[in-house]
């Protein structure tokens, strides 16, 4: 059986560094993984996806509409953008914060206010992780909050998540990093 994540957001909120981390904990379960990096208008508030694919074979890293099983959103529209990529059993954690597009900032476009609305369908937990980074220490740790929200509901003990953060987190920032993944994972209780 294949694993497909997507994590979604705009360029500077670690969409990448997220996707490099799942990938290793998938990796330190014996898994073959493959991550596919969008990067888009990353550098001017453009989405960014990245996802991620698992199992014991893997020959793409391109995922079907209809089989993501787990949907991490940086940002509140970006997971509105991908929700038609869900499996009927995924689930989905969104961060509740709201960066405008430009069409939203020039006027062209409306931000949608009732996002959490249409995820009706699919089990999902809103959170404002942005909140729960800056408790943690820094709010550029948002995508760390959401990674521990996401551990809650798959199969990795513990251990992997610590090993693949202490892979890819800068040891200056470790600590803080920690303490939003903790944040995150206890604020899943809800949703496990």
């Amino acid at each position: 059986m294949i694993q497909n994540v997507i994590i979604a957001g705009v360029g500077g909120q670690g969409s990448l560094l997220a996707s490099r981390i799942i990938g290793t904990v998938f990796t330190l379960q014996g898994y073959e993984v493959k991550v596919n990096e969008v990067h888009g208008m990353s550098q001017r508030g453009g989405s960014v996806v990245t996802t991620v694919r698992a199992g014991r074979e893997v020959y793409s890293p391109l995922i079907p509409d209809g089989e993501v099983e787990l949907l991490i959103a940086l940002e509140h529209l970006e997971g509105l953008r991908w929700l038609h990529t869900l499996a009927p059993n995924a689930l989905a954690f969104v961060n509740t914060q709201e960066i405008l597009p430009m069409p939203v900032l020039t006027g062209a476009a409306a931000y949608p206010n009732d996002i959490a609305s249409r995820f009706k369908s699919v089990r999902s937990l809103f959170l404002d992780a942005v909140s729960l980074a800056i408790e943690a220490g820094n709010p550029k740790a948002t995508n760390v909050v959401l990674l521990g929200a996401a551990s809650r509901c798959m199969e990795a003990p513990l251990a992997l998540w610590t090993k693949a953060l202490e892979q890819h987190v800068k040891p200056q920032f470790l600590s803080v990093n920690q303490k939003a993944f903790t944040l995150g994972r206890d604020a899943a209780n809800a949703i496990v």
